[in-house]
C-alpha cells in the first residue's frame, strides 16, 4: 500500500499478488470491494484516487518474505552505505541468511544486510 500526492492529487495505491499472477479482473474486483469499505468507513478526509494493481515484473522487494519468494531470481539492489566501494548490485539472489541476503554476481558472492538495503527490485531475466 502506498498513499502519496502526485501531479494529479492524492493517490491510494494497493498492490496485490497471488500464485499464478494477478489479472485485470482481480484488480477490478478488489478495487470495488475496497472502494465500498472506504466509502463507508471514510478513513481519508481529502479527495483521492484509488488504484489497485500488481507490483509488476520489476516489483520491489521489501520484506524477508519477499526475498524468500524470489530465491534464484535476478535482482537489483541499491545499498544505503557502500559494500566494497559499491552501492549498486545486480545478480542472482541465492540465499536469505543471517539478517540479510546473498547475491551471486558473475561467480562472486556478495552479502548484503537487510538494514543496508535502500531499494531492491526484481529484474527482467535476459
Amino acid at each position: 500500500m502506498d498513499y502519496r500526492r502526485d501531479a494529479t492529487g492524492w493517490v491510494l495505491r494497493l498492490y496485490m499478488d497471488k500464485e499464478g499472477g494477478v489479472t485485470l479482473d482481480d484488480c477490478a474486483r478488489i478495487s470495488r470491494e475496497v472502494g465500498r469499505i472506504l466509502d463507508v468507513e471514510n478513513p481519508i478526509s481529502t479527495p483521492y484516487a484509488l488504484e489497485v494493481s500488481s507490483p509488476g515484473l520489476r516489483r520491489p522487494l521489501k520484506t524477508e518474505k519477499d526475498f524468500m519468494k524470489y530465491i534464484n531470481r535476478l535482482i537489483k539492489v541499491k545499498t544505503n552505505t557502500p559494500i566494497e566501494k559499491q552501492h549498486h548490485f545486480k545478480g542472482q539472489l541465492t540465499h536469505v541468511i543471517h539478517e540479510g541476503i546473498e547475491i551471486n554476481m558473475n561467480g562472486k558472492t556478495v552479502y548484503i544486510p537487510f538494514q543496508n538495503i535502500g531499494k531492491a527490485n526484481l529484474e527482467l531475466e535476459p
